[in-house]
């Protein structure tokens, strides 16, 4: 039996050693990946069509003009026909953050007119990613979409993944998760949430499926979700205030309990990766995402 803890000891303090050493290595990569984004691709100026000018579209747009680029369409709930216009075909990407039902509309709209595009929008794309994927191979069409496009996020997901890969050994561990976001966000659990999941999912061997918990509603009350099965994970959502974005990943057991967070200041850092997504696009072609733009 003592042989058994101090093997297990063993275990966790050198996946921790990992832990530290994975973090280190994604911090010198992504320096190293974004200054190269910074120093090659900003040299160019792009032609930006804006697909949605709420919150979201007005930050990507200012980011945008500080990097030197020129937008040249804006298109909003009150000027749709201006998907047919020689401004909106002239744009070398089209940036789409809009809401879930009109956003496939959008994509395929920007994409028949020629016009790569970048979507941020969730709620949508993975019950229309295979139709997306036949329009991109066989009509030779562009769209780079992810549920979230903050650098940070991106790092996060990484470090959930090799997480996620060590707790596998441990399955006393009752893992969990919890998004929060602000009251206008119509989906639930978040785009992010869902990716997250999925990334556990492809590293802990006893979990097969994520179910939606509870939903905290802007007026405080709770709608009751699914309680998960044994091979389940549980993500609960709330709604509140303006919120730009909080995710958290917990594993909990009788002795203890480890959790990860990253909680987004302001929605700066998603409006900036979607930029540096966009000056990705114009140089590549097909079905892409974050694993493309930055690589672990």
């Amino acid at each position: 039996m003592a042989y058994t803890e101090n093997a297990k000891e063993i275990t966790v303090k050198r996946a921790a050693r990992g832990l530290l050493f994975l973090l280190f290595i994604i911090k010198l990569r992504y320096l190293s990946k974004i200054l190269i984004i910074f120093a090659a691709i900003n040299l160019n100026e792009m032609k930006i069509a804006l697909i949605g000018y709420g919150k979201m579209g007005k930050t990507i747009e200012r980011i945008a003009l500080e990097r030197g680029h020129e937008i040249v369409s804006i298109i909003d709930v009150n000027n749709l026909d201006d998907f047919n216009s020689e401004a909106f075909k002239s744009a070398d990407v089209a940036i789409e953050f809009t809401a879930p039902h009109v956003a496939f509309d959008n994509c395929m709209k920007a994409m028949d007119a020629g016009v790569k595009v970048v979507s941020g929008s969730t709620g949508w794309f993975q019950q229309n990613e295979a139709v997306m994927r036949e329009k991109c191979e066989k009509e030779g069409k562009t769209l780079f979409w992810s549920s979230n496009f903050s650098l940070g996020v991106a790092i996060f997901a990484a470090v959930n993944r090799y997480l996620a890969k060590i707790m596998s050994n441990f399955d006393n561990y009752k893992v969990s998760m919890e998004e929060t976001h602000h009251i206008h966000k119509l989906d639930a659990p978040s785009g992010t949430a869902i990716t997250l999941a999925e990334g556990i999912l492809e590293n802990i061997v006893h979990k097969t499926s994520w179910v939606m918990g509870d939903l905290t509603n802007p007026d405080g009350s709770v709608t009751k979700g699914n309680v998960p099965g044994p091979t389940e994970i549980k993500i609960d959502a709330i709604r509140r205030d303006e919120v730009p974005g909080i995710h958290t990943v917990t594993y909990d057991s009788d002795a203890d309990t480890i959790t990860i967070t990253h909680d987004a200041h302001n929605r700066s850092g998603f409006a900036l990766g979607a930029v540096i997504a966009a000056e990705y696009t114009v140089g590549h072609s097909g079905m892409l995402g974050m694993k493309d733009l930055l690589d672990f």
